[in-house]
C-alpha cells in the first residue's frame, strides 16, 4: 500500500514529537526562577515545618560584647603578582592573596568586617570548619546578602575551639576561590605547646601551585631537636597526598585533622597523607639532632623545608595513612547514641537539564538539582548518615557549621582515634556513616567541595524545625547557589 506524503510527513512530525516531547518537559522542569528560596525546594528527610518559625538573622555572638580579635579585609578583583613575580588574573583581600592570616586564642571573639570594593559578582567570607552562629555561616541566599559593590558587611563569632581552619568566598565560589578570595585561619589553645609553628596554605593560581601565595618553596628555620607544627590547608578543588623526608631519628605523627586532634597518633613511616579538598592536616616533626633539614612535600612539587641545608625531593611512598585505624581509640559516646535522625547522601550522575543548561549533572539519591532532599533535624537530635557514592569521580563533601565523627567505611568500622571531620573525602565506589549531634541550629549547606561540582547541583541543606530564612537565591543581590 502505497503511503501518502501526508501521512509520511505526519508520522515523521509524531515521532519528533515523541522524542522533542519529552526532552522539552525535563528542559522546561529544570528552569530554575529568577529568585527562590532554598526552603521551597527538594523533598524533606525529617519533618515539621520551615515556614513559621524563629528568623536565622538572629542567631548571632552576644552583641554586646567588645571584640577581642578585630580586622578589616577589602576584596578587590584586580591582577597580582606571585613572589616569583609571575601576575595572576584574580581576586586580593587587603592587596594580597591569600588574605590575611587570622589568628585568635579559644574563647576570644573575632570580628571581620568585609568591604567590597570591586569584586562585581558580589562577596561573602565563609569560616570553613568553625561552627559560627548561623547568620555568620557567609553563604549568599542562605545567610546572607552577597555584599555588593562599596557595601560591607560584619562577621562576628567566638573561636571556641582550637584548630587549624580557613575562610573563602561563598559566592561564586567555584570562581572567586580559585581565584584567590581565601586565608588561614588559626586557633591557639591557651596553654600552647612549644613549638614552631608552620601555616602551609597550598593554592593554584591558574594552574601554578603555591604554598602562603609563593611558587616556591617555604624555608623555615629550625634548630636541631626542636618540634615543629606544619598546618597543611588544601584549598583546591581536589585531594593532595603530602609526606615527609629526612627524619630518621624520630618519624612524623599526624596530630590534628579538620582542627580537631586525633588521640595517641602514632609516628606515620613511609606513607603519604591525603588532604582532601578544604580540609587540613597538622604534622608534628621532630627535627633531627644533627641539624639536617626535613622536608615536607605538599602536592610534589612545592615544600616546607625545615632547618638549614638542602635536601632534594622524594617520591611519593606508596601506601596512604588509612586514618580509620590510626591513633588510640577513646571513648566515643556519639557513636553507641541511638539516633534520633537517620539520612542517606547517595552521589550519582546522569545525563539531564540544570536550568536549561544540558549536560551530565551529579545527582543526590536519583535527583537533579533542584529537585533534591532536604535533611531536617531538631536542636539536640542524635543523626546518622550515609554517604555513598556511585559517580565515578571522588567528592570532598563539606557540612557547614558542624563536625562529623566517622563510625564506618564501607562497613568496615573506625577503629583508630576518634575521627572528627568537616572535608571527607569520598572515593568512587565508597561508602562511609558518620553521625553528629545537632547542635548548632540554622540553614546549611551539605555540599561538594569540588566547587565546580558544588554549582553542578551537589548541594543539599541541612535545616533545623523552626528557623528560617529571609534570604534568596537570585533576586536584586544576585545571590548564587553556591
Amino acid at each position: 500500500m502505497k503511503i501518502s506524503p501526508r501521512l509520511r510527513l505526519m508520522t515523521a512530525g509524531a515521532a519528533t514529537l515523541a522524542v522533542i516531547g519529552p526532552l522539552a518537559w525535563l528542559w522546561q522542569a529544570s528552569l530554575l526562577p529568577s529568585t527562590y528560596s532554598v526552603h521551597d525546594h527538594g523533598h524533606g528527610q525529617g519533618h515539621g515545618s520551615h515556614h513559621d518559625g524563629r528568623d536565622l538573622t538572629s542567631l548571632i555572638a552576644d552583641p554586646s560584647r567588645e571584640a577581642d580579635v578585630e580586622l578589616t579585609l577589602t576584596a578587590r578583583r584586580e591582577r597580582f603578582r606571585l613572589a616569583s613575580g609571575r601576575q595572576v588574573d584574580g581576586y586580593t583581600l587587603n592587596g594580597r592573596s591569600p588574605g590575611p592570616q587570622i589568628t585568635a586564642e579559644v574563647g576570644q571573639l573575632v570580628q571581620v568586617t568585609l568591604v567590597n570594593a570591586s569584586v562585581p559578582d558580589g562577596i561573602t567570607l565563609h569560616w570553613h570548619g568553625i561552627d559560627v552562629p548561623a547568620a555568620m555561616d557567609g553563604v549568599a541566599g542562605v545567610t546572607q546578602d552577597a555584599v555588593a559593590p562599596g557595601a560591607s558587611f560584619t562577621y562576628r563569632f567566638v573561636a571556641d575551639r582550637a584548630g587549624t581552619f580557613w575562610y573563602h568566598s561563598h559566592q561564586m565560589s567555584h570562581e572567586q576561590v580559585i581565584g584567590g578570595l581565601l586565608g588561614a585561619v588559626v586557633v591557639r589553645p591557651e596553654r600552647p605547646a612549644k613549638a614552631i609553628d608552620v601555616v602551609a596554605l597550598t593554592h593554584l593560581y591558574q594552574g601554578v601551585r603555591t604554598i602562603n601565595g609563593s611558587d616556591t618553596d617555604l624555608s623555615v628555620p629550625a634548630p636541631p631537636g626542636a618540634t615543629a607544627r606544619v598546618r597543611v590547608i588544601n584549598t583546591d578543588n581536589g585531594p593532595i597526598p603530602m609526606w615527609v623526608t629526612g627524619t630518621p631519628d624520630t618519624a612524623p605523627r599526624l596530630v590534628a585533622v579538620d582542627g580537631t586532634d586525633l588521640n595517641g597518633p602514632g609516628p606515620v613511616e613511609r606513607a603519604a597523607i591525603l588532604v582532601t579538598s578544604g580540609a587540613r592536616a597538622d604534622l608534628e616533626v621532630r627535627m633531627p639532632a644533627d641539624g639536617s633539614p626535613v622536608r615536607v612535600q605538599i602536592g610534589g612539587p612545592l615544600s616546607v623545608v625545615l632547618g638549614g641545608g638542602t635536601l632534594p625531593p622524594a617520591r611519593r611512598p606508596a601506601a596512604t595513612l588509612d586514618l580509620l585505624t590510626y591513633g588510640t581509640p577513646a571513648a566515643r559516646p556519639l557513636a553507641d547514641a541511638r539516633p534520633d535522625r537517620a539520612f542517606r547522601y547517595e552521589i550519582g550522575r546522569r545525563p539531564g537539564f540544570l536550568d536549561g543548561v544540558p549536560g551530565l549533572f551529579w545527582t543526590v539519591n536519583g535527583r537533579l538539582y533542584p529537585d533534591i532532599p532536604v535533611f531536617t533535624v531538631a536542636e539536640g537530635d542524635v543523626v546518622r548518615m550515609t554517604i555513598a557514592n556511585t559517580s565515578g569521580e571522588v567528592h570532598p563533601m563539606h557540612l557547614h557549621g558542624h563536625r562529623v565523627l566517622v563510625l564506618s567505611r564501607d562497613g568496615v568500622p573506625a577503629t583508630g582515634s576518634p575521627w572528627w571531620t568537616d572535608s571527607l573525602n569520598v572515593e568512587d565506589g565508597e561508602s562511609y556513616e558518620v553521625a553528629f549531634r545537632a547542635g548548632n541550629p540554622g540553614v546549611w549547606a551539605d555540599h561538594c567541595h569540588n566547587l565546580p561540582h558544588a554549582r553542578e547541583g551537589l548541594m543539599v541543606h541541612l535545616m533545623y524545625e523552626g528557623i528560617t530564612t529571609p534570604f534568596l537565591v537570585g533576586g536584586p543581590a544576585g545571590n548564587s547557589r553556591e
